[in-house]
């Protein structure tokens, strides 16, 4: 038997193992994009948009802009390096900064402080433009009615009350609406608190007790009903543009997409698959998936993103080795809070009375930690967290290998089994090739 060492990132660390080689049938790594030159491409993407007319054509002088921008837990999409082009672009078209707001998409999360307001925009423009805060609370909220699927829909005001709508944010895959950014925007970015409950229960089973709806998943659009009930809800304030970023492995915007609010949003999402896709010959017995190490590993929260590749990449009943620090496993609260429930059926109960994004991430781990057998390779400090979570913490990622080889022989699969690698799991998208 062949071994083949190999290095995985923990927090500001390493660690090594040695496996059989015969076994490995892929190591999925992410394609490197490099980064565009921002201004000018912001510029590009408006002036040569997708499905739509140039902006500057898009608005004229008189009307009132409202830009709907994602808000600082979006930082990621570095907003605050292309924002101040698209208010340029409109002063060009003859739309001065008085006639210019900002709605920050803030759902159900709370206000921002003077300061994550420039962590967002800009000094420049947090200087030169009027900005609201969206409160999902808000009793000014505009009634919509309902929408196809039931969901009582109301709407900031201020977005409702302009002549023109633009909307900014960055796109990647989102864990039960397919991709983030777009219609976002709106549902749920600026709508009330009860739309956003409704329409983000679809992310759970139609029948109490069956968990996860299958149809909202990552990559998934079409017939995902959460995802069609935040496109509808868009359709009726109509947006006149969109400006999105796209960010590469590295965290850097490789392409700016800009154009008709849906049309050049799928086009992002393309561009997104095309970067975090990685071909997979099979689904494994084994996958073993790193979070990638500091600060990607800082906390259970942020590493989870590499529990969704690795359950793509595994076959039923599978064995997933996680690995990271999560030097900070108590933050944030509300996600590890989460893990109170004994049982599925009861938290399951409790998300669908409340339903918040952190609650539902633990949710969906909880799921995985039922129908896999899930080994997380973490800080000692951490296993008596890790335990509540269905996890099996241990130290090393030998140790974990040791583990998953002593349930591959009580399976009977101790000489017949696959494992697929993904050093750093966080950044792809595993897609099973034709056979």
């Amino acid at each position: 038997m062949s071994l083949k060492e190999f290095t995985f990132n923990i927090g500001e660390t390493t660690q090594t193992v040695k496996l059989p080689e015969e076994h490995i049938v892929g190591v999925m790594e992410g394609k490197h994009v490099p980064a565009v030159d921002v201004k000018q491409a912001t510029i590009d993407c408006m002036r040569h948009p997708i499905g739509s007319a140039p902006l500057q054509e898009k608005v004229q002088k008189g009307d009132k802009v409202c830009l709907v921008v994602a808000d600082v837990t979006r930082t990621w999409n570095h907003s605050n390096q292309f924002l101040i082009y698209i208010i340029d672009e409109l002063n060009l078209a003859g739309i001065p900064d008085d006639d210019i707001y900002i709605v920050f998409a803030q759902g159900s999360h709370r206000a921002q402080t003077p300061e994550e307001d420039v962590l967002v925009c800009g000094e420049e423009v947090v200087r030169r433009i009027k900005t609201y805060q969206h409160d999902c609370m808000d009793p000014t909220l505009v009634d919509f009615g309902t929408t196809k699927l039931g969901t009582p829909l109301k709407l900031n005001k201020h977005v409702v009350d302009a002549d023109k709508v633009i909307i900014v944010d960055g796109i990647t895959t989102h864990l039960f609406a397919g991709y983030g950014g777009g219609r976002k925007l709106i549902l749920p970015g600026v709508s009330g608190f009860e739309t956003i409950q409704r329409n983000h229960c679809h992310a759970l089973a139609d029948e109490f007790g069956h968990g996860i709806n299958p149809k909202t998943r990552a990559l998934k659009i079409d017939g995902n009903p959460l995802n069609d009930d935040m496109v509808e809800a868009c359709s009726k304030i109509n947006p006149c543009f969109l400006v999105h970023s796209v960010i590469n492995g590295d965290g850097e915007i490789c392409r700016m997409v800009g154009g008709d609010w849906y049309e050049a949003w799928r086009a992002g999402t393309e561009a997104v698959l095309d970067i975090q896709r990685v071909p997979m010959k099979e689904k494994s017995d084994v996958v073993i998936a790193c979070a990638g190490g500091y600060p990607s590993d800082v906390s259970l929260y942020q590493g989870c993103k590499c529990y969704d590749p690795a359950e793509m990449a595994v076959k039923d009943g599978g064995i997933i080795i996680a690995i990271m620090e999560a030097r900070d496993i108590k933050e944030p609260a509300i996600y590890m809070d989460s893990f109170k429930y004994d049982t599925m059926e009861d938290m399951e109960k409790a998300l669908r009375a409340h339903f918040t994004i952190p609650f539902f991430v633990a949710f969906n781990l909880f799921c995985l930690t039922h129908k896999d057998t899930v080994i997380l390779v973490t800080l000692p400090r951490n296993f008596n967290d890790i335990r509540r979570t269905g996890q099996i913490p241990v130290e090393t990622v030998q140790e974990a290998w040791d583990l998953a080889q002593q349930k591959l022989k009580e399976q009977g699969k101790d000489k017949d089994y696959a494992i697929n690698i993904m050093p750093h799991a966080t950044k792809i998208m595993p897609i099973l090739q034709d056979k």
